[in-house]
């Protein structure tokens, strides 16, 4: 192929990256407000479990649509392992953790420490993590729990143990799904949301009668729209895209910002006050960012320099 359409397709390739990582960024980074307003009248469980059954209903007709075979028996069984961490498991634990008191601005913290996990279950997979993509997680972390000193972060144990259990479980299913085999990423994604739903679901209907949601209020009804449209069909779609096209570290970078942005969203829409320890953070969420994405061109860089200005003997 000649270099000029090697280039272009290098382009584009680097356009989709930018465009799903800002979809993650944003979006994500607005959901665990939104998740507040839904959860004042509605049950987490079902909350959880008719969003992503909705979600995979959507996405198993795209699937079809776009000519994808069902899954194999092995591939609907690994589906079952990635949905039912990552859907059911993490997803509740943060419903369940912030109706226990867990402020959104807290909860968006606490995921910051899902990328370390996701790191760790890499390098012990095999896979080689940068020293730059290490120095902008743990640069990352430091910056989200300076966020962590913002506003109201009050706690239950149980709530903090829900909070951390999640990003825990969802390190696990990122993982999972870059080393099992999954069908077409269209029908890998329906096949996860129905199998983590449908867990939610059975789970649901022993503890929240259906008859609950008829006392949702039109507020929370919005919010869960937001949640199933944006939160689930485009920015996680964008996520498990990033997941098989770039590295794991740079697909996980999305929970450095998504503080930023909730507190962000808390100051405009709810009224939440900022001390000083905001711009403290940003700068280091910033600098955490600029190695991950460009670590290998910052290490290179700093390499020509040494090379360009060797030391002088005495």
């Amino acid at each position: 192929m000649p270099a000029i359409f090697n280039a272009q397709v290098q382009s584009q390739r680097n356009w989709a990256v930018a465009v799903a990582l800002l979809l993650v960024y944003v979006v994500w980074g607005t959901t665990y407000f939104a998740i507040g307003i839904a959860l004042q009248t509605m049950p987490p469980l079902l909350m959880n479990a008719i969003r992503f059954l909705c979600a995979g209903g959507v996405m198993l007709a795209i699937a079809i649509w776009q000519g994808h075979a069902l899954p194999t028996r092995e591939q609907w069984r690994n589906c079952a392992l990635v949905g039912g961490l990552m859907v059911f498991l993490a997803m509740n634990f943060i419903g369940f953790a912030q109706k226990l008191g867990i402020g959104s601005g807290l909860m968006a913290t606490v995921v910051t420490t899902m990328p370390m996990w996701l790191a760790l279950w890499s390098r012990g997979g095999g896979e080689h993590v940068p020293l730059t993509s290490w120095i902008g997680l743990a640069l990352g972390v430091v910056g989200a729990l300076l966020l962590a000193l913002e506003g109201d972060f009050s706690a239950t144990w149980l709530g903090a143990l829900l909070a951390f259990g999640a990003p825990l479980c969802w390190s696990i299913g990122s993982y999972a799904s870059r080393k099992l085999s999954l069908p077409a990423p269209a029908m890998a994604s329906a096949a996860q949301w129905f199998a983590g739903g449908a867990m939610g679901l059975v789970v649901a209907l022993w503890f929240e009668p259906l008859s609950s949601l008829g006392h949702v209020s039109a507020k929370s009804w919005a919010a869960w729209v937001y949640l199933l449209v944006f939160g689930t069909l485009v920015a996680l779609n964008a996520y498990l895209w990033l997941l098989q096209n770039t590295s794991a570290a740079l697909a996980g970078s999305y929970s450095f910002v998504n503080p930023a942005v909730a507190l962000l969203v808390g100051v405009v829409l709810g009224g939440e006050l900022l001390t000083g320890w905001v711009y403290a953070a940003l700068p280091l969420i910033g600098a955490a960012l600029a190695f991950i994405l460009y670590g290998p061109a910052l290490q290179r860089w700093w390499g020509g320099q040494r090379v360009g200005h060797p030391r002088h003997s005495a």
